[in-house]
């Protein structure tokens, strides 16, 4: 035992590890990482928006890409949200039948369906864009100044990584 002390006092005061060998990037950290944000920023609660508002996260989405147009095919809604076809289907027949979409057909293609927002749409998409600035607001003001690019390049790298 007095060998094995004195071997690990010598090696300690001997052996010179860099600070960066001490802090562990393989995927188990990363998964850790991200699990802790996903749980505090409120995903992993899919009927209620990380802003608080009582509506499935991909409903919010898929409502927001709609605002962001005068209409939108549904088949683009699906490429934009990454989304299969009949997932998307049943996401806009959810958005349909709670009065806030309505699907027409396409004027240059019979086969596509458009997609525009009810005046009740249009509410909800209002609401949930200040739900969502308040809470984006509070959230950057939490971050320090001098750390904010840093977040922001991190969250960039991080995307870009999933579409490689």
């Amino acid at each position: 035992m007095w060998l094995y002390s004195r071997t690990n006092w010598l090696y300690s005061r001997t052996m010179v590890i860099p600070e960066t060998a001490l802090i562990d990037t393989g995927p188990a950290v990363l998964q850790e990482r991200l699990v802790g944000f996903i749980r505090a920023f409120g995903l992993h609660q899919p009927e209620v928006t990380p802003c608080g508002q009582p509506i499935p996260v991909s409903a919010a989405h898929a409502l927001s890409e709609i605002a962001g147009n005068a209409s939108l095919a549904q088949l683009e809604l699906g490429r934009r949200l990454r989304l299969e076809k009949s997932t998307v289907s049943r996401l806009v027949g959810q958005l349909v039948s709670r009065g806030w979409v309505q699907r027409n057909p396409s004027a240059e293609d019979a086969r596509a369906v458009v997609l525009t927002l009810t005046v009740a749409g249009q509410d909800a998409a209002r609401n949930l864009a200040a739900a969502r600035h308040q809470k984006f607001e509070k959230l950057m003001a939490a971050i320090p100044d001098t750390e904010r690019d840093e977040v922001l390049r991190a969250l960039d790298v991080l995307t870009e990584a999933l579409h490689a």
